[in-house]
């Protein structure tokens, strides 16, 4: 086998919030892509609106440099756990990768689940302690913290002897040592451990070989398929076959071929082996398909991505305010919109059910379905979510449950409170160590229900000081019930604008979602009650007026404000019974029964096999 040393493919894997794109920033910068008085916004790699409003990095994306005559091609991975399969096709175009930890906090959960998945790949390691300006860095105890992982994931020899490069991302700054972080200049000593360091790509023997680790769509030439060439020459006009799972395609013809330069992507009449491309001109693909030539059509092994945990009910919007919003909310359209999701997100399952107006989404966690129904809603949909639900199996007769390993890094005087609502949820605690600066960092396994809706409830326990993250470790026996949300809900029993005044009298019953002169309908959930029954209120009563006025008789009516409602803490809020509603510019909360006279008044266990 031949090695193309003109070529590195390195992806960027860390953990959430290391600082990934912003060193992607910096090597772009340093590359002369960017003029120096040119207008670049901050996390160029993040295209998204989501990734930019929320700070994190969804969609594994692509993008190439050159170096003293070296092509470098960067794949940037998000860092968050419910986006793993982005991770897992990211790492199938490259040869090695960037490890970044962060100097303060060192290796957390999602760094053990990318550093796993690269070291069996066999990929270099280049290891990139980022943040070294932080005052509570601690660079030499996060570097033992780091071997120690490499040892409990049975890394090779080879893939522990790894060159350490410390930055500060920031300032764009690489230094070999913590004590150099001052006098750093630039990024020049990282961009020279990637091409001493990182192997260039192995070339096979053979026609041609191109593994489709993503897609995407123009209008303009239809599909695109992204994906490294292994082995061969693809050139514009050439006939090829697609290897599917389910057999050989028939042959189609390349009709317009791309290469990544900087962000952007230029025409090429050509691509080599080692090198990762963009093609059109095949229609029907899907990602672990491989591009091969017709006379000799071999296949490469497929992308294999783990198994999903969580599932919830899509369900077309049957309220009586559907349709005032969003312009495409049928059945039909929906499924359409999940089958364009489903070619680009490997990590997500979508299925009918034997009612027309429902579908099932299976995913690895509750943030990957609100961030699916936020672009959604962005794009003029209209539906409705049920509550996430844990997807179980039966072996041996036995019912086994997801498991869930969670670190949270805290402040050493929350422990107590945290401790106590994680084992309300059957966690069990497996390690406890104090960190620097009075903090704590707790592990424990938990089942993967237990963790729904909890993050919310953590940063509100640790006053947003708390760092929380988890991974999946496998199945486990039931463990039982799970008591999470004790309170029932306020329904209105009818339709109609609130009122101060209905609200105002409303309020000792429980916390509000809705304000004054919300338009709301009968079987609408408007507050959480304070005791364990579901109510039925009227929120639209007005004040009876008289022409008789005392003084002091009329009350200053002073509303407590409401706090709006998101995607991710309304899923983990609603009981079986209760639905989200969906629309690109509300989101209400309702029954699924809306006529109270059809429905049960005392709310009914939130999951009824939480009681087995």
């Amino acid at each position: 086998m031949k090695v193309n040393s003109k070529i590195r493919n390195i992806a960027i894997i860390a953990h959430v919030d290391h600082g990934k794109t912003t060193l992607v920033d910096g090597l772009l910068w340093q590359s002369g892509l960017f003029r120096d008085n040119q207008a670049v916004a901050e996390r160029a790699m993040d295209s998204i609106d989501i990734e930019r409003e929320r700070g994190i990095t969804l969609v594994a994306k692509n993008a190439s440099i050159e170096y003293k005559g070296v092509r470098i091609n960067i794949v940037d991975t998000p860092g968050h756990a419910d986006f793993g399969g982005e991770v897992e096709r990211g790492l199938q175009m490259v040869d090695g990768a960037l490890l970044l930890v962060d100097a303060a906090e060192g290796p957390l959960p999602q760094t053990r689940f990318v550093l796993r998945h690269a070291l069996e790949l066999d990929l270099k390691i280049v290891v990139v302690m980022n943040k070294i300006d932080r005052p509570d860095a601690r660079p030499k105890e996060v570097l033992d913290e780091i071997y120690a992982l490499f040892f409990d994931l049975d890394a090779k020899d080879h893939q522990i002897d790894f060159p350490i490069v410390y930055t500060n991302a920031r300032k764009r700054i690489a230094v070999k040592t913590p004590e150099e972080g001052p006098t750093g200049k630039d990024l020049g000593l990282l961009f020279d451990t990637i091409v001493e360091h990182i192997p260039g790509p192995t070339i096979k023997e053979g026609g041609l070989q191109m593994l489709i680790s993503n897609t995407s769509y123009s209008d303009y030439i239809g599909r695109l398929a992204v994906g490294k060439l292994h082995a061969g020459t693809i050139r514009v006009g050439d006939k090829v076959v697609l290897c599917q799972a389910k057999g050989i395609s028939p042959e189609t013809k390349i009709t317009a071929l791309f290469a990544y330069e900087g962000l952007a992507t230029k025409p090429v009449q050509q691509a080599d082996a080692g090198n990762i491309a963009i093609v059109a001109g095949i229609e029907e693909l899907k990602i672990g398909d491989t591009i091969s030539d017709p006379v000799d059509p071999r296949p490469l092994p497929r992308i294999a991505i783990e198994e999903p945990t969580i599932s919830i009910e899509l369900l077309v919007n049957t309220s009586p305010f559907a349709g005032r919003d969003g312009n495409r909310l049928t059945s039909r359209i929906l499924w359409d919109r999940l089958e364009r999701e489903l070619r680009t997100n490997v990590s997500l399952q979508a299925h009918r059910t034997e009612a027309s107006d429902t579908m099932v989404l299976k995913g690895r966690g509750e943030l990957q379905f609100a961030v699916l129904a936020e672009q959604m809603r962005r794009e003029g949909y209209e539906f409705m979510l049920g509550r996430p639900k844990v997807i179980t199996r039966e072996v041996n007769g036995q019912l086994e449950e997801p498991l869930d390993h969670v670190v949270l890094d805290i402040p050493e005087n929350y422990v107590g409170m945290v401790t106590e609502r994680l084992g309300s949820r059957k966690a069990e605690m497996t390690n406890l160590e104090k960190k620097g600066s009075d903090r704590v960092r707790l592990e424990f396994d938990i089942p993967s229900r237990g963790l729904i809706g909890y993050r919310s409830e953590f940063l509100n326990d640790t006053r947003g000081l708390g760092l929380i993250s988890a991974y999946f470790v496998g199945y486990v026996p039931w463990k039982g019930r799970i008591i999470d949300r004790v309170n029932g809900a306020l329904v209105a029993d009818r339709a109609g604008d609130t009122t101060p005044y209905a609200l105002f009298n409303l309020e000792p019953r429980g916390k509000l979602f809705v304000k004054e002169g919300t338009e709301v309908y009968e079987g609408m959930v408007v507050g959480e009650n304070n005791r364990a029954n579901d109510l039925n209120v009227n929120p639209v009563r007005g004040k009876k007026l008289t022409n008789i006025r005392a003084a002091g008789s009329d009350e200053n009516i002073i509303l407590t404000p409401v706090t709006p409602l998101t995607i991710e803490w309304s899923l983990a809020w609603i009981a079986d019974d209760e639905v989200l509603e969906v629309t690109p510019n509300f989101l209400r909360l309702r029954k699924r029964v809306l006529d109270q006279n059809k429905r049960s008044i005392i709310r009914g266990p939130k999951d009824k096999a939480n009681d087995e």
